[in-house]
């Protein structure tokens, strides 16, 4: 038979397990990315990489790790060589609360692609983009959704 103290213990211990659940579902998606995708070998680097003497961008990889958070929704850019080795992180914040598409696009698309992500790290903003879905993305310059993006006002 179990002594008082010992009752009080494996209380506090089922407690602890408990809050311990709780606290890891509400907070695990905050640590494991959303979705991850590759950045596309023929899409430009955004701005805020930049690759070391000596390596050229066939010898690099460009990995982006969305992250949805109490707080808000971030993405994480981990350059890599051609061994897998981490390069540089970045952190960058996603500046608008969903995914935007070009408002003038071809009539009959019902598809929700391409979509576009501002994200900005370091004080520089650039607009990814998802023209399908698979997990590839680009960097795009494309004035047109610039426009729209500073016209939304969620930057």
């Amino acid at each position: 038979m179990a002594t008082p103290i010992q009752l009080i213990k494996k209380r506090h211990r089922l407690l602890g397990a408990l809050l311990a659940i709780v606290c890891f579902t509400n907070m695990g998606c905050g640590f494991l990315p959303e979705a991850s995708f590759q950045l596309a070998s023929d899409s430009r680097l955004p701005k805020w990489i930049t690759i070391p003497t000596g390596l050229t961008r066939a010898d690099v990889s460009l990995t982006m790790n969305y992250y949805v958070k109490p707080w808000g929704r971030s993405a994480q850019f981990v350059l890599r060589d051609k061994n897998g080795r981490i390069i540089k992180k970045e952190d960058g914040k996603m500046r608008c609360k969903e995914p935007f598409q070009l408002k003038n696009r071809s009539q009959g698309l019902s598809s929700d692609y391409p979509a576009y992500e501002a994200i900005t790290v370091n004080g520089i903003t650039e607009i990814i983009e998802h023209r399908r879905m698979e997990p590839i993305f680009y960097v795009t310059d494309n004035q047109d959704l610039w426009k729209q993006y500073d016209s939304i006002g969620c930057g």
